[in-house]
Order: C-alpha cells, then sequence, then structure tokens
C-alpha cells in the first residue's frame, strides 16, 4: 500500500479515489464469535499529516508514529499566529504564518479618481478553504470575514492490541460575515471518508458542536441557528450527507466601552462513540479555535442600525491582515508605497536618522494599531513635518510635495509614539517629502482600509503593510 495515502487525500475537498485495497470488503461489526479485547483508538491530526498506511500499523512501528503525531499536535497551536485582542492570550498561537491569498491577489483596483482599498471577501467556498489550508496550514485567513480551519479525525481499530483496520474523515469550518451583520456563519464540511481494514466505522456515532469557551466580557448571550445536528450522526450518514451549517449572532449593548465590544473564541468540537462492542480509547476531540468579534463602534460602518439598535454595528473576526500599497508604475500611490519599503529594507537610509531603526507593521508580532484620536493624530503629524524641514528644508513642499510619515499619523505607533510611551524609541519613522498626489491617494487607501475592515481603534486589533512591487 502507498504509504503517503493520508498526504494526498488530505489535501482533496470532496471526492476521493481509493487504491484497491482500501476497497476490500469488510465486516461492519463484531459478532458473538469474535475473541478477545475490541478496541478504537482515536486521534487529531493536521490535515496534511503523513499518517502510517495500515500494513506499517501492523508491521513496524506504525502505531508508534501514529501516536506520537497526535501528541506532537495536541499541545500546540490553538490559534491563529495573527490572532489580536483578548483571544490572542486564551490558547497557544500557532508559530507558522496562516494561509492567506498572495499579495498580487491583495492588490486593489482603481474607483473613480482616486484608489481605494479592495473589499474584503465575504465569501468563502469548500474547495479555497482546502487549497488555502493545503497539506500544512492550520488555519486560512481570505479576509477578517471569511476565514477557515480544519483538522483529520483518525481511528484505528484493534483486536487483541493488533491493529487490524483503520479510517478517518476530515473536517473543515468555514466561517463568514455579510455585509455589515452581527451574524456568523460557520459551515462544517465533513469529507475525505476512509476505511480499510477490520473495522466499525460505517457505526461509529459522531456528536458535533460549536462552542464558545469563553467571552470578553464574560457572560455574553448569543443566539443561534442553523442545521447543526443537535444528536450524533453515523460515519455513514455524515459520508452521506456531511455539509452543515450553524449561525451566531451577539445583539448589541453586551459590550464595553463606546464601541460596544465582544470578543471570543469559537471552538467546534467533534466527539464520537464506537458502536458495541467495541471500545473507544478517545473520544474524537476538538479544531482549532476562531476568533470572533462584534463591534458598535461609533466611526464605522452602521453604527445605528439603520434606526434598527437590535442590528447596529457588526461582526469581523479578530486577525491581523495586510494593508496592500503598490509601488509599481502608474500606482496613484507609488511614492508612498515605495518610501515604505525604503523603511523595511533600508531603514539606515530614512530621515531621522537612528541607529537600529526598525518601523513596525512588517509582521503579525509587531502591527501596528489605529488610533482615532484627533489630538494624537495631529501630534504624530507635526512630529514628522518637523524632520521634513529638519533635512529638506523650509521649502520641501516646492514642486508640489508633502511630508509623508510612516508609520502613518493615524497609528499608535506614529511619529510622536515616545511622547505617550516612555518605553517606545525616538526617531523608529521615517518621514519624507513625496509628491502631494501620492500621499494623499495613500491617505484615501488607508482610511478606506480602515472601514471596509472594521479596524478598531485601541491594541486590540491591528493592522500590516505589504507592498506590491
Amino acid at each position: 500500500m502507498d504509504t503517503t495515502w493520508f498526504r494526498r487525500r488530505a489535501a482533496q475537498a470532496v471526492s476521493v479515489m481509493l487504491p484497491a485495497a482500501l476497497l476490500t470488503v469488510a465486516p461492519s461489526a463484531a459478532t458473538a464469535a469474535d475473541a478477545g479485547e475490541l478496541r478504537v483508538e482515536t486521534y487529531v491530526l493536521p490535515l496534511g499529516a503523513a499518517k502510517p498506511s495500515l500494513e506499517e500499523l501492523q508491521n513496524g512501528d506504525g502505531t508508534a508514529r501514529l501516536r506520537q503525531l497526535a501528541a506532537a499536535a495536541e499541545p500546540q497551536a490553538r490559534l491563529a499566529l495573527e490572532t489580536v485582542g483578548p483571544a490572542a492570550s486564551y490558547g497557544a498561537l500557532s508559530r507558522q504564518a496562516s494561509g492567506s491569498p498572495s499579495v498580487s491577489e491583495q492588490a486593489r483596483s482603481a474607483a473613480g479618481a482616486r484608489a481605494t482599498a479592495p473589499e474584503p471577501a465575504r465569501k468563502m467556498s469548500l474547495d479555497e478553504c482546502a487549497k488555502g489550508l493545503g497539506t500544512d496550514k492550520k488555519f486560512f485567513v481570505k479576509s477578517r470575514f471569511a476565514v477557515c480551519n480544519g483538522a483529520s479525525f483518525v481511528q484505528t481499530w484493534f483486536q487483541n492490541n493488533r491493529p487490524v483496520g483503520e479510517s478517518m474523515f476530515n473536517v473543515r469550518v468555514i466561517g463568514t460575515v455579510a455585509l455589515n451583520s452581527r451574524t456568523i456563519s460557520y459551515t462544517y464540511h465533513f469529507s475525505d471518508f476512509l476505511k480499510g481494514g477490520r473495522n466499525a466505522a460505517d457505526g461509529l456515532s459522531i456528536t458535533t458542536k460549536g462552542n464558545t469557551p469563553q467571552s470578553w466580557p464574560a457572560g455574553v448571550r448569543y443566539n443561534r441557528g442553523g442545521n447543526l445536528p443537535a444528536g450524533a450522526r453515523t460515519f455513514a450518514q455524515l459520508r452521506a450527507q456531511g455539509t452543515f451549517n450553524q449561525t451566531v449572532l451577539a445583539k448589541p449593548g453586551q459590550g464595553t466601552g463606546s464601541a460596544d465590544l465582544v470578543f471570543a473564541v469559537y471552538e467546534p468540537s467533534v466527539k464520537y462513540t464506537a458502536p458495541a462492542p467495541w471500545t473507544l480509547n478517545g473520544n474524537g476531540g476538538n479544531l482549532f479555535m476562531l476568533a470572533p468579534r462584534w463591534d458598535a463602534a461609533p466611526y464605522l460602518a452602521n453604527s445605528t442600525g439603520g434606526g434598527n439598535p437590535d442590528r447596529k454595528g457588526a461582526a469581523t473576526f479578530s486577525y491581523i491582515t495586510p494593508l496592500a500599497l503598490s509601488a509599481k508604475a502608474g500606482a496613484e500611490e507609488r511614492a508612498e508605497a515605495q518610501h515604505i519599503r525604503q523603511a523595511f529594507l533600508v531603514p539606515e537610509d530614512t530621515k531621522p536618522y537612528m541607529s537600529a531603526k526598525k518601523v513596525p507593521g512588517q509582521t503579525a508580532k509587531e502591527p501596528l494599531h489605529r488610533t482615532v484620536s484627533e489630538a494624537r493624530n495631529k501630534k504624530n503629524r507635526a512630529a514628522a513635518v518637523k524632520q521634513c524641514r529638519r533635512y529638506w528644508g523650509p521649502n520641501y513642499t516646492s514642486g508640489g510635495k508633502e511630508c509623508d510619515e510612516y508609520p502613518f499619523a493615524s497609528t499608535y505607533e506614529g511619529a510622536a509614539e515616545v511622547e505617550y510611551d516612555p518605553e517606545a524609541k525616538e526617531f523608529n519613522f521615517s518621514a519624507k517629502p513625496i509628491p502631494r498626489d501620492d500621499n494623499q491617494a495613500g491617505g484615501l487607501i488607508l482610511k478606506s482600509h480602515y472601514a471596509k475592515n472594521r479596524i478598531i481603534d485601541g491594541l486590540n486589533d491591528g493592522f500590516i503593510v505589504k507592498i506590491i512591487t
């Protein structure tokens, strides 16, 4: 048997081609004549884990390796690396970046006379989720309104402590949010069902739940809908029909602060019991957590609900995602993008001089944070302009230029950060005169990025910058 069958099939979203060895008809349950202990060991693995074949389980150290795979996966990431807000401290973050669209896919198109940030994706197909997760990603963040995760649920069937059969299925959960909606839709996809050797997999009883183990603030009440089964379904039933939906709504008025913020973690759970006389060692497990958020920030869209207080605000997911700016010829914000790229790649060549300059906003570990404080925005702007005058003189605006600054004046990390944070490094920013049109186009793109992605004020949210070249 091909020992890489699991890796190949984990990447398939719906249809699976089975090798002949796995098509062998096996008894669906043990009979009274069967002798010895009958038990099932269960494991939760990443979708691309290279699971040992049944032959390896029977003849070599395959069982030990399978147990090691499960043990290695269990204590690791429970949340995406890009998680921000209270959820980021609830569980271990992944050490690898989540799957995401390429920088070119995040590029925007011109809108009228000025460029704008692209509309973030609000839908995701199973095929997109499967491709986005690939064989090694724990999460796929298509946008802050379209995310997914997944795991493989594997069973080994033993008689008298000897592996005699195997089975598995994959679960992928896609979370999406419609425009200006407080309802999050979670679609559960059961797929890639396999079984081989002697097993009673068709009778395996599987219960699926969408749990919210923690909310900030505690005690938030959620309205749930959809057709996620309240009771158990068998392996055979889920193989025949394995797509379900659950909706989760947090009504406004339950959050904190003027933005009415509610943060949470959402954890899909898959548990099962074995058909008699088989006994179960392990009972399924949980997928990686997603991090939903609700707000009714007065500076974001739908803050009044169109006159309906029960609908004001909207939901999103608490993930750091990129603002894409283009340095390509013809891009309206090209000079600004080139300036930021210089600050990223050769900070020692930027002004003001700082020996160990490293501007934030390049990675999810050091994002930028939006401020809606007009006073702080003005201070950031003034600190940047001071440096443009210092290095380029009082006539730095000649030829239709403006002082461009990075990090942006509308962020906590702006040029005046040191006035607010005594631990901040002085001069850890870049200021440079650039053409006025490029600077203003960049400002419009940033403003629309804030609005379309529901970026809130403060350290419980964030974003990074990607330069398209």
